[in-house]
């Protein structure tokens, strides 16, 4: 098979090949890849455009063209600034989602490890079973009480007379 074959049939990263797909701290790698490669062009044209503004001002009156064509390279670089920003606001809210779905897939899968412990726990126990032991300890409940009560009155050595 030829390189520009393998190349448009898709020739992806070895460990996404074989999942049909990107796992999430791969894509989150990526995602923060990228906001930190723009946060860099972002600095960068923001020194760009300081730059053009005080060549512009450096021209002033003295060369008039010189300092339009400054004023239309600093215009064209905020303009590259303003669609970083919005590309950077776009990158995060996606890294932001995937990483609230993902959380949400772990949560899930412990939930459902959770309610397979539940389950297995829950397999020896019969409810009949455990109604009856709830009625004895019920009524052991009531016999002790009982108990209790007759110890603690006060015995009538002979206060009472029966006529």
């Amino acid at each position: 098979m030829s390189k520009i074959s393998k190349f448009f049939k898709g020739g992806g990263s070895a460990a996404s090949k074989g999942r049909g797909g990107p796992s999430p701290q791969e894509a989150l790698a990526r995602l923060r890849e990228t906001e930190e490669m723009l946060s860099k062009k972002q600095e960068y044209l923001e020194m760009r455009i300081e730059r053009e503004l005080a060549a512009a001002r450096q021209h002033g009156t003295k060369n008039k063209r010189a300092a339009l064509q400054a004023l239309k390279r600093k215009k064209r670089y905020e303009k590259q600034l303003s669609q970083i920003d919005g590309t950077l606001s776009t990158i995060e809210f996606q890294r932001e989602a995937l990483e609230n779905s993902h959380t949400n897939t772990e949560v899930l899968k412990n939930m459902g490890y959770a309610a397979q412990a539940m389950k297995k726990v829950h397999e020896n126990m019969d409810l009949n079973k455990i109604d009856d032991l709830m009625q004895d300890i019920t009524e052991q409940q009531d016999v002790a009480q009982e108990i209790s009560d007759a110890i603690s009155n006060r015995a009538a050595f002979g206060d009472e007379f029966d006529e």
